[in-house]
């Protein structure tokens, strides 16, 4: 059993790593590569903090051998895998925290270690230490946002519990309340952001309209989650008053 788990687990990583380089040109410049942070929590969530960095790094090797990626390849990528996988295992399961560990180790530590990587080792002048945060941060939360939406909803049909057991790793009891629907809304309107920036990105249409929509429809949703989130908590409150 453990050996075909083994296999399992193995099988699995290859594919998230072939889907990682394959998808990771999608939104991508220098500092930014929303795929990539995708994988990064889906493999933390399936395989755990281990396979996690693994699979973030050898995705990392192989974009800087085929694409002539710099370094921040690795560095924008597996301190933010592991953490992610970490935090998804010390908060028993709670995804939103695999996405939080991918936003601090990715969008924090491996912002702040791409400075002496690029300056010191690929030559690259101009840089500070917090030069490469807000677009690394910026990624992280449009990964992040894809990723929770597509876990979340894997685990409220019980499909992610099956999937982690299939496997071999540890697996929690989903429980699904007004924060984490919350914030499923607003990774909704992540999704439709860069739906909508791929289409900017192929057609490339003359006009900004499309670019002002995308923005408008994500702060749309993240209005809207948290005008849910007040409703909720203020029926919450009159229910308690009763």
């Amino acid at each position: 059993m453990k050996k075909s788990q083994a296999l399992i687990k193995t099988i699995v990583l290859a594919m998230l790593v072939a889907i990682g380089v394959v998808i990771s040109p999608i939104l991508r410049v220098e500092g930014m590569c929303p795929m990539a942070h995708v994988i990064n929590i889906i493999c933390s969530v399936f395989l755990g903090p281990w396979y996690s960095l693994l699979c973030a790094t050898l995705i990392g090797i192989i974009r800087m051998i085929t694409m002539s990626i710099p370094p921040i390849a690795l560095t924008g990528a597996v301190f933010g895998a592991f953490l992610s996988g970490v935090f998804y295992r010390m908060s028993k399961g709670k995804i939103i925290f695999a996405v939080l560990g991918e936003i601090i180790g990715t969008g924090i530590i491996g912002a702040i270690m791409s400075y002496p990587v690029m300056t010191y080792i690929w030559g690259r002048e101009g840089l500070s230490w917090l030069f490469y945060v807000p677009s690394f941060i910026c990624g992280t939360l449009i990964g992040g946002g894809i990723a929770y939406v597509l876990l979340k909803k894997l685990a409220v049909n019980g499909m992610l519990s099956k999937f982690q057991s299939m496997l071999g790793t540890k697996s929690y009891k989903s429980e699904s309340g007004v924060l984490s629907n919350a914030i499923t809304i607003a990774s909704t309107g992540t999704i439709c952001f860069v739906a909508i920036q791929i289409l900017i990105n192929t057609f490339k249409p003359e006009t900004m309209t499309w670019s002002y929509i995308s923005y408008g429809i994500i702060a749309a949703f993240i209005v809207s989650a948290l005008i849910y989130l007040i409703v909720k908590k203020l029926k919450k409150e009159d229910i308690n008053a009763e």
